[in-house]
């Protein structure tokens, strides 16, 4: 269950009375991998396979699903194994979840390589589109809302955490044989360095949003050839960096 109901009091034209709300349910999840490397953050006991694939991907401890050798889950708790060669370089573990200051250990940007482009009215009408497919966030404000687009599909995820929105897509992509160099990824939130930094881990060419893009994350962009598009909202946005993969007619 994702939604629960909690008692409140609401307050409306100077009249106050009680209520009862609907708000996510969200639980603490353990990600531990190879036994010694463990991650707790607070998500939505939802898609937690996806949410894996994505974060070992976006976290560059695997370059491809052949370096995932298991997945368990059981109720919160996730136990992943994978080939370590990565954690055994100067590339390890470049965690970009903003929790703990690991912007700082974002070492090296690799260039993504894709000429894929797509429409701007193309984008007006998936944020709108998004924003329709957040049921969570519509019965309670409480989630952020991420989408993949590849090949005319479309696939929504919600978390009470953004990044972890972001990984659920993303990890869907992957398991789904997306080509993510010819995908994109719109979602709800701003865009610092540690969301740009997921997609050209991921190799995706552009995140959409209807937030702002912070310095820090257009500075990732530029490095990581990503195109950004922010303030997505009703039929006006801002393009920036690599405009040429957004088409304007």
């Amino acid at each position: 269950m994702k939604i629960t109901e909690i008692d409140a009091i609401n307050f409306k034209n100077d009249i106050a009375k009680n209520t009862i709300e609907k708000v996510v349910k969200d639980e603490t999840i353990t990600l531990t991998i190879n036994g010694n490397i463990s991650r707790s953050l607070s998500a939505i006991e939802d898609s937690l396979k996806e949410f894996t694939v994505g974060y070992l991907f976006n976290e560059n401890m695997v370059k491809s699903l052949d370096d995932i050798k298991k997945i368990e889950i059981e109720g919160n708790q996730i136990k992943a194994e994978i080939d370590d060669t990565l954690l055994k370089t100067n590339e390890t573990v470049l965690c970009s979840d903003s929790a703990g200051g690991w912007r700082s250990k974002i070492k090296e940007v690799n260039p993504v390589k894709s000429d894929f482009q797509v429409n701007v009215h193309e984008l007006i009408e998936r944020i709108e589109e998004l924003k329709n497919n957040a049921e969570i966030w519509q019965a309670t404000g409480g989630t952020h809302v991420a989408g993949i687009v590849h090949d005319g599909e479309f696939v929504v995820k919600e978390d009470v955490s953004r990044h972890v929105a972001v990984d659920k897509v993303i990890g869907y992509g992957i398991l789904h044989g997306f080509d993510l160099s010819r995908s994109y990824v719109i979602y709800s939130g701003r865009m610092p360095a540690d969301m740009v930094i997921k997609m050209t881990r991921a190799g995706v060419p552009i995140l959409a949003s209807n937030a702002a893009p912070a310095n820090s994350g257009y500075e990732i962009a530029k490095k990581g050839n990503i195109t950004l598009v922010g303030f997505l909202r009703g039929q006006r946005c801002n393009i920036y960096n690599n405009k040429n993969r957004i088409i304007f007619d």
